[in-house]
């Protein structure tokens, strides 16, 4: 089946779009769905070749198509890269970047690097805040 045949029989009536305000844009959580906007550029459903990237505990989980896999193939047709925490973000930047750009989708580069920049900035662990310096007339009343 084509992909936009799929999109058309997808697009009114389907478990993962979200609608929270009438007038609003039309949000979803499918799978492979970077910008989680409904529409057919990126959903993940209608396209064959798509790009998930989700959080595991090791790290960062990007799912993406094998290049020669057959169209029937549904869970063998997948293979997942863990990109963990400690291998710095640089790298997990240029990880997502190349499997978006080498053949699979070109179009979502940006995409697939803007989700592995956010997850790894939720991912981050927040450091000490220093301490407040007083101003003013409590910091002329402190003994030196």
């Amino acid at each position: 089946m084509s992909s936009d045949l799929e999109w058309l029989l997808l697009r009114k009536n389907n478990s993962f779009t979200v609608k929270r305000v009438p007038e609003g844009p039309t949000f979803t959580k499918e799978p492979g769905n970077l910008r989680n906007i409904h529409s057919h550029k990126y959903s993940g459903l209608a396209n064959q070749k798509t790009i998930d990237v989700r959080p595991t505990p090791q790290g960062i989980a990007i799912t993406h198509r094998k290049k020669n896999a057959s169209p029937r193939a549904v869970r063998s047709a997948r293979k997942t890269t863990v990109i963990s925490s400690r291998t710095g973000p640089r790298r997990a930047f240029g990880i997502g970047a190349s499997l978006a750009k080498r053949g699979y989708r070109p179009d979502l580069r940006s995409a697939a690097v803007a989700r592995v920049s956010a997850l790894i900035a939720a991912q981050k662990e927040p450091g000490e805040e220093p301490p407040k310096k007083l101003r003013g007339k409590k910091a002329k009343l402190l003994p030196v």
